[in-house]
C-alpha cells in the first residue's frame, strides 16, 4: 500500500493555502487522505538561509509576472478559488502554528486548519493580533481563546520546533512541502507529480499482490 502523502504546512504561505484547497478532490481520485503537518515556514528560512517569494521575486524582471501566470494555471488545473491578498502581509504565524498542535491535542484539527486558512486567505485579517485571531476562530466555532493559551504550553511548543526540524532534516526549504515516504516535492505546482506517485505505487502494489 502506498505511504499517505504528507503536507508540511504554515498558514503564512498563500500557496500552501492553494494546495489545502486542491487537495480535497485529490484525496477523491487516490483514495488516500493527505497527512497536514504544521511546521513554522519562518525556523525552515533560517534553518537553510531561505527568503520568502516576496523577496526572492523582487527586482527580478520577468519572475513576479511568470509566477502570477503560473498560479493562474494552477487554479484552472485544480478548480480552485483564488486567495485574497493578505493586507497584513507578512503575518507571524508562530502563534497560530503552535495553536495547530494544540488543535492536534485538542481534537480540533482539520477544523482548525479549515478556519485558520480561512481568515489568513478567504477573509484576510491581522491573525498575529491576539485578540483578532481569538474572535476568528470562535466565529468558526472554536474556542479561540482556549488554543492559543494552550499555544504556549512547552509540549506544544517543542512539537511545532521538532516538526520543523525534522522538516529541514528531510529537505525541506520552504512551504508548501510535500512527501510520499522518502520522496520530496517542493511547491503547489508539484501535487500533480504527487498524485502520480500514490496512484502509480498503489498500482504496483495491487499488480504485487
Amino acid at each position: 500500500m502506498s505511504p499517505a502523502p504528507e503536507f508540511l504546512f504554515d498558514f503564512g504561505s498563500p500557496n500552501a493555502f492553494l494546495s489545502h484547497e486542491a487537495i480535497p478532490a485529490i484525496e477523491k481520485r487516490i483514495g488516500v487522505k493527505f497527512v497536514y503537518v504544521p511546521v513554522l515556514l519562518g525556523g525552515i528560512f533560517k534553518a537553510t538561509n531561505n527568503k520568502s517569494p516576496a523577496e526572492t521575486l523582487a527586482g527580478v524582471k520577468n519572475k513576479r509576472e511568470f509566477h502570477a501566470v503560473e498560479t493562474e494555471r494552477f487554479i484552472k488545473r485544480f478548480q480552485v478559488e483564488p486567495y485574497v491578498w493578505n493586507p497584513y502581509f507578512p503575518v507571524n504565524t508562530l502563534n497560530l502554528m503552535r495553536a495547530a498542535v494544540a488543535a492536534q491535542m485538542e481534537g480540533v484539527f482539520e477544523a482548525y486548519v479549515e478556519a485558520a486558512f480561512h481568515h489568513m486567505w478567504r477573509e484576510p485579517k491581522k491573525m498575529d493580533d491576539p485578540e483578532v485571531a481569538i474572535s476568528a476562530l470562535n466565529s468558526s466555532g472554536l474556542d479561540g481563546a482556549k488554543l492559543l493559551a494552550r499555544a504556549q504550553e512547552p509540549e506544544v511548543k517543542a512539537k511545532l520546533l521538532n516538526n520543523t526540524q525534522r522538516a529541514v532534516e528531510r529537505g525541506a526549504f520552504g512551504s508548501p512541502t510535500f512527501f510520499v515516504g522518502n520522496e520530496m516535492f517542493f511547491g503547489k505546482e508539484q501535487l500533480r507529480d504527487v498524485e502520480e506517485m500514490v496512484l502509480g505505487q498503489s498500482n504496483a502494489s495491487l499488480r504485487g499482490a
